[in-house]
């Protein structure tokens, strides 16, 4: 029996309940906000949001019941997925300790038109999520921006600080159509996260789309699902590119931006593509930066990988400190049921302080009030 790997993950879920957003608001708003409806067949959904509605085939609708590349068996559900102490015996019995927690159905929140009522689906959510970071200190939630004013956003980033909240989740694009990430009209926001110590958190999926533009150009047919994937990699990789190259952190450089479930080894390479740029094309750069765009890329940004092979070399041949690790917990292309397996994996060829970087020291870095995790080889009760 190997030792067990005890691990903190910067990329894991919440699953909102179905109920929550009729028990916090009117009927009228309530049936604004995203929820999604599967067919009959059980292969395709459709998501509704603010009016428009969204089609895609349904993630795992034929699972086989054996995984073919571990062949271990298919949890389709975590038990603890909706229950904050039972929960705790998940991430015992994995090795899994502090948690980074995103939302599931609320990342659809991004895609809401009417910015009122994006803040009080926000409200709601974060409002439901503080009481499992109440709960544990195992659990860093992260707080739902809208972000279709800066007005709201800057309001939202001020009372979820005042909360205990300690980062932020904004999409890789704040609207469909509006002024993006780099642009000055986001000063505000950058000055309050900065302002009150909150991160700034991108995770996969969190794009904002109109119902014309996903349903009709969404790459379809064959290889379409891995482009697709592969692409949503890709807009985070540019939301914290707009953050380096428009000088966010130049500006703030107390702030921090991890990037959820998009691998590690992008990094040093944008690094050496915007040094590129900055020193060969000087005249037609613009602002101008204290230090190489690298050097911000490499301190004020952290990467979350789940089961990528290459991303342990980020660090370990390519000096790139900030690679986190990440469960994706409770979703289905998780790690969940086999996450030992994935981190012994994945760690086997690192040294002692490498390992420990990436399974712990990066996320304590990020969150220093999650106390620290166990001893590798620590056998804990179920719900501690």
């Amino acid at each position: 029996m190997e030792k067990k790997i005890w691990a903190n993950s910067c990329d894991s879920h919440l699953m909102e309940p179905f109920e929550l957003f009729r028990e916090n608001l009117t009927p009228e708003q309530a049936d604004r906000m995203p929820r999604a409806v599967r067919d009959e067949d059980g292969q395709f959904e459709t998501i509704y949001v603010d009016g428009q509605e969204f089609r895609r085939k349904v993630p795992f609708a034929k699972r086989p019941m054996v995984d073919p590349q571990t062949g271990l068996g298919v949890v389709d559900r975590a038990p603890g997925q909706n229950d904050m102490r039972l929960r705790l015996k998940d991430l015992n019995q994995e090795g899994v300790w502090g948690e980074l927690v995103y939302t599931s159905i609320g990342m659809w929140m991004h895609s809401m038109r009417d910015p009122l009522l994006m803040l009080a689906g926000c409200q709601v959510i974060n409002d439901w999520a503080i009481e499992y970071q109440r709960f544990s200190p195992r659990y860093v939630c992260t707080a739902m921006i809208p972000t279709l004013s800066v007005e709201t956003a800057v309001s939202e980033v001020e009372r979820t600080a005042d909360m205990g909240f300690k980062i932020a989740m904004l999409p890789t694009s704040p609207t469909v159509d509006g002024p993006n990430w780099h642009r000055d009209d986001w000063h505000p926001l950058w000055g309050m996260m900065a302002e009150t110590g909150m991160h700034v958190g991108f995770h996969a999926g969190s794009d904002p789309h109109e119902a014309d533009t996903f349903n009709g150009t969404y790459h379809g047919g064959p290889g379409g699902h891995l482009m697709n994937y592969y692409e949503a990699s890709f807009h985070m990789q540019m939301a914290a590119a707009k953050l380096v190259a428009s000088g966010v952190f130049d500006r703030h450089p107390t702030l921090k931006c991890v990037v959820s479930e998009g691998g590690a080894t992008w990094v040093p390479f944008m690094a050496d593509r915007l040094d590129e740029a900055y020193r060969q094309h000087v005249n037609q750069v613009w602002p101008k930066f204290k230090r190489l765009p690298s050097e911000y890329l490499f301190e004020n940004v952290y990467a979350s990988f789940q089961h990528d092979r290459s991303a342990p070399q980020a660090l370990a041949a390519m000096g790139y400190q900030n690679v986190c690790w990440g469960s994706d917990y409770p979703h289905l292309e998780g790690t969940f049921g086999h996450t030992q397996k994935t981190l012994h994996e994945l760690v086997a060829d690192l040294t002692p302080a490498q390992r420990e970087r990436i399974t712990k020291g990066a996320f304590q870095e990020l969150f220093p009030h999650v106390p620290p995790a166990p001893e590798d080889g620590t056998e804990l009760p179920e719900d501690v």
